[in-house]
């Protein structure tokens, strides 16, 4: 069952993790601050930062396999479509064959209700790219990117993270 407090605390992640700009330095000082906790961690995940133009940062950690690559590929065109967090959408939609509903008309090859991509959004502009992280539990992979964004834009993580799971 979805949890309303877990959607409203992702919105206020959406409202409150906005760059004043968002740039390449921006996107590898991200990047590789998730790939240093990847490697401390060992987690076995790949990281994809973009702009809807243009790939920005990409690494992929021990342990991630060929799929990952194509499960971030899946969650950034999710959050090009609908402007916000996968997580939030997989919450929203309840759908665990991971599908949108026939009348979206998304293809299951390209879109995918799955955690783990993020919205970059500047400060009078809008969202502008993604950060997608694939390879853990869904909320896990949110969390990464959230606790990331928290780090740079120097924001309170723990004020921002979801609770841990019951599952």
């Amino acid at each position: 069952m979805a949890s309303e407090h877990d959607i409203q605390t992702i919105k206020r992640q959406e409202a409150e993790l906005v760059f004043d700009l968002f740039d390449e330095a921006a996107a590898f000082d991200i990047g590789a601050a998730i790939r240093k906790r990847a490697l401390k961690e060992n987690l076995p995940i790949i990281v994809d930062i973009r702009t809807f133009d243009r790939p920005l940062f990409y690494a992929a950690m021990p342990g991630s396999n060929a799929s990952n690559p194509d499960w971030a590929r899946r969650k950034i065109n999710v959050v090009k479509r609908f402007l916000k967090s996968t997580y939030r959408m997989v919450l929203e939609q309840q759908r665990p064959d991971r599908t949108f509903k026939p009348g979206e008309g998304l293809d299951i090859a390209d879109y995918v209700l799955a955690g783990g991509g993020f919205p970059i959004t500047v400060k009078n502009a809008g969202v502008v790219g993604v950060i997608a992280v694939s390879g853990l539990p869904e909320r896990d992979d949110h969390g990464v990117v959230v606790q990331a964004l928290c780090a740079h834009l120097g924001k309170d993580a723990e004020a921002l993270a979801l609770p841990a799971s019951d599952a």
